[in-house]
């Protein structure tokens, strides 16, 4: 049972069957109609950066609006070259931050892999792709591919031969695979970006993969690493990899709170759960919403026991097969489902922009996670709301933690609530 689990724990980034060893101005037109997910860009604001005009046009195309701080304070040193140490706010746009820049640098020559962007589970890389795409929809030179485990290697490796990607995106399992088998050469790579690179750094089983494929490439490039959480234990090892890095720090832990969000507990026996979760979804109004849980097993059967109420929802989680899962994604991300239930693989990074409620049917494991898991709602600083189940001691504890160290006061529920306060649009 501890061999399962430990495998169940490490299959979102290491694709294990693939870890073999090594053997001896004109605007163009567009690509095709991929709509990106930030609301909080202007063009204006990026026209002072002296951005591309393919990548302006794109920008207006989304219908951006504001800029947000990271993006004034980091993109102009990022579109020269410098390596970035990132932190801040979940839901702020540091996506946008190395998409934008790695795009403003690059010059595509045919067959070389010259952006190399890493994340820690297989729907991050997927939406981190589909950023991509969106933003050099007017650059038609520039190929972007996506590569991670559940899916078959050979796949991969007649994209890398036939129709060689500029921009390549992945997790470090598949990665060092195809790197491993000589598929992947990274000796062009002039930028290398992680996301969310505390979770792919604390680890050292995938810390050591991470520094494998880092060490081969040029020595000359530049590193950007980004996350919500950046511990102090954790940054001088993403300093090992810069060189005089631009490091931006929310030290000030409050400022990682999120502005539109209401933050709400709920005291209750585990076995009110069921019941308290429906009444709930049953009075307020949302768009989406997302369910977050403990374990495969509890997430697939509150989705079932959903559905079996009429309600739209469906599961998603590390135990399916990677095309169910993907198809899921896409069903949520779609609108076709209202209603999320998932495990933590689902809780950083992921931009789905009419989420509207996040629930924490169980308690996160800790203040960090808490974070993540409501950033769902609230995305750049948009109204929404958290609910978080409080049924033991040790559930209070996490939310006092959550409480002291964000300085953010998580009240109890009041029973009701004024649609306006947490819904984005006008109804």
């Amino acid at each position: 049972m501890a061999e399962q689990h430990v495998k169940n724990e490490l299959s979102d980034y290491e694709e294990d069957e693939e870890l073999q060893a090594p053997p001896e101005s004109t605007p163009a037109p567009p690509k095709k109609d991929v709509k990106g997910s930030y609301v909080c860009i202007h063009s204006s604001g990026f026209r002072d950066f002296l951005l591309k005009p393919e990548l302006l046009r794109a920008i207006v195309d989304c219908g951006f609006e504001h800029p947000s701080e990271v993006q004034h304070e980091c993109i102009p040193q990022a579109i020269l070259g410098l390596d970035v140490l990132c932190q801040a706010r979940s839901g702020m746009g540091k996506t946008a931050v190395f998409v934008l820049a790695t795009l403003q640098q690059i010059e595509p020559i045919n067959g070389q892999v010259t952006v190399l962007v890493m994340c820690h589970t297989r729907e991050l890389a997927f939406q981190i792709s589909k950023e991509y795409e969106g933003f050099s929809k007017y650059m038609p030179s520039v190929k972007v591919s996506v590569f991670f485990g559940g899916l078959s290697i050979r796949k991969d490796e007649k994209v890398l031969k036939k129709n060689c990607p500029h921009v390549v995106v992945g997790t470090p399992g598949r990665i060092l695979a195809l790197v491993r088998n000589r598929s992947l050469n990274l000796k062009n790579v002039k930028h290398f970006v992680l996301d969310e690179c505390d979770k792919m750094l604390e680890r050292p089983d995938m810390r050591r993969h991470v520094w494998e494929i880092f060490r081969l490439t040029p020595r000359e490039k530049q590193c950007m690493m980004f996350s919500a959480t950046l511990s102090q234990e954790i940054r001088p090892v993403c300093r090992k990899f810069m060189q005089d890095p631009m490091e931006v720090f929310a030290d000030d832990e409050i400022k990682l709170t999120l502005r539109g969000l209401q933050q709400f507990y709920v005291k209750l026996r585990g076995s009110e759960k069921n019941r308290k979760l429906s009444d709930l979804l049953e009075v307020l109004e949302f768009d989406q919403v997302v369910i977050f849980v403990t374990s495969m097993q509890r997430c697939m059967a509150l989705a079932q026991l959903l559905v079996g109420q009429n309600f739209p929802a469906v599961a998603i989680h590390r135990g399916m097969a990677q095309e169910e899962r993907r198809s899921r994604y896409q069903q949520f991300k779609g609108f076709q489902q209202r209603i999320l239930v998932a495990t933590d693989l689902f809780g950083r990074g992921m931009d789905i922009e009419p989420v509207d409620i996040v629930f924490n049917y169980d308690m996160p494991e800790d203040s960090d996670t808490y974070l993540h898991r409501v950033a769902r709602a609230g995305r750049f600083g948009t109204k929404g709301l958290a609910f978080t189940f409080v049924s033991d001691e040790n559930d209070a504890k996490i939310l006092k933690d959550v409480q002291d160290r964000f300085g953010v006061n998580v009240a109890e529920f009041p029973e009701e609530i004024a649609i306006s306060t947490y819904i984005k649009q006008s109804w």
